[in-house]
C-alpha cells in the first residue's frame, strides 16, 4: 500500500521553487518523479496543492496551508534522524553556497577534501555573490562574510578576512599617497562589490562612499585595474598580499585599517545536529583560518 506521506518533500520543493523542475533540481531526481508523486499525494489526500498551467504553477489556498504543515514535519523528521546519528559517517547530500572568489581558492579545497574523506557523501557547492535564500533554495549551508542581517538562520564564526587599501606605486608617483581618510577625496577610487570603504578613525567605525571612473563587482577586475595604476582601491587580504609582498602594491592608511571581517556558517536551524553539516563546520574553523593567512 503507497504510504500516505510519500510526496511531502516533492510538494515542498515545487512550493519553495515554483517550479517542478526547480524542485527536481533540488532533490537530485527527476521532472516526472516529483510531478508523479505530488499527484499521487493529492489523490491520497484529495486535495489539490497546485494549479498547473504550460507555463506557470501556483499554489492553492490548500497547498499553502499544508505546505507550512509539511515543512514542519520535515524539519522534524529530520531532527529525529540527525539525533539518532550524531556520531555517524556524513551522509546524503550536502548544498553549499559561498561567495566566488572566496569559494573558488579557499572553501573548495576544504570540501573537496571534506567530500574524498567520505564515500556516501555528495556535495553541489555553488558559487553565487548573491544572497541566496537558503530555506526556499534548499541549501544547508552558506559561507558569508561581514555583518550580516538578523533573520532565523543560525551563524558560527569559521575564520576571519582582513580588509587592505593600496594602489600601485606608478599611482602614487603620480598622484601621491593619501595620508588621511578625507585625501580619498582628490584620489581615484576603484570601488568593488561594496558601495562604502570602512576604515577605523579614532577608535570608531568610518564609512566613505569612494568615487572613480572605474567600478566593478569582480574582486579579481579590480586588483587588475589597481595592478594598472588606475587607482585605489579596498580589497579583501588575500586579494593583495602577494603582490604586496612582491611590491607591486603598496599598502596606504594602513593606521586607519578597519577591523577583520568575521567569515560565517550560516544554516537553518536543527542543520547543525546532522554530521555532514556539523563536521563541514568543524572543518571549516580548523583549515579556513590558515588558508587565508597562507593567502
Amino acid at each position: 500500500m503507497t504510504n500516505r506521506w510519500d510526496g511531502i518533500d516533492e510538494v515542498v520543493a515545487v512550493a519553495d521553487t515554483g517550479t517542478f523542475v526547480g524542485a527536481a533540481k533540488r532533490l537530485g531526481t527527476s521532472t516526472s518523479h516529483v510531478s508523479r508523486a505530488v499527484a499521487r499525494l493529492e489523490q491520497s489526500l484529495g486535495a489539490q496543492f497546485f494549479h498547473r498551467t504550460t507555463r506557470a504553477v501556483s499554489m492553492t489556498d490548500t497547498g499553502r496551508t499544508l505546505a507550512d504543515q509539511f515543512r514542519r514535519l520535515i524539519a522534524e523528521r529530520d531532527e529525529a534522524i540527525a539525533m539518532l546519528d550524531l556520531q555517524g559517517e556524513p551522509q546524503g547530500q550536502l548544498r553549499i553556497t559561498c561567495p566566488t572568489a572566496l569559494g573558488e581558492r579557499f572553501v573548495a579545497p576544504i570540501v573537496r577534501s571534506f567530500v574524498q574523506d567520505y564515500p556516501k557523501l555528495s556535495v553541489d557547492l555553488d558559487m553565487s555573490n548573491r544572497m541566496v535564500e537558503l530555506v526556499p533554495e534548499g541549501f544547508d549551508l552558506a559561507i558569508r562574510t561581514g555583518t550580516l542581517p538578523d533573520s532565523r538562520l543560525i551563524r558560527t564564526q569559521v575564520a576571519t578576512r582582513g580588509i587592505v587599501t593600496c594602489a600601485a606605486p606608478s599611482y602614487i608617483a603620480a598622484r601621491g599617497r593619501p595620508e588621511t581618510v578625507d585625501d580619498l577625496d582628490s584620489h581615484e577610487c576603484i570601488p568593488a562589490t561594496s558601495d562604502v570603504w570602512r576604515y577605523r578613525v579614532d577608535g570608531e567605525v568610518r564609512s566613505i562612499r569612494p568615487r572613480g571612473r572605474w567600478r566593478c563587482n569582480n574582486g579579481a577586475a579590480v586588483f587588475d585595474a589597481t595592478i594598472a595604476g588606475m587607482g585605489l582601491c579596498q580589497l579583501p587580504e588575500f586579494y593583495v598580499s602577494r603582490a604586496i609582498a612582491d611590491g607591486v602594491l603598496v599598502p596606504v592608511l594602513e593606521e586607519f585599517r578597519p577591523e577583520d571581517d568575521p567569515i560565517w556558517a550560516v544554516y537553518p536551524q536543527r542543520r547543525h545536529l546532522l554530521p555532514k553539516v556539523q563536521r563541514l563546520i568543524d572543518k571549516l574553523r580548523r583549515e579556513l583560518p590558515t588558508a587565508l593567512a597562507a593567502g
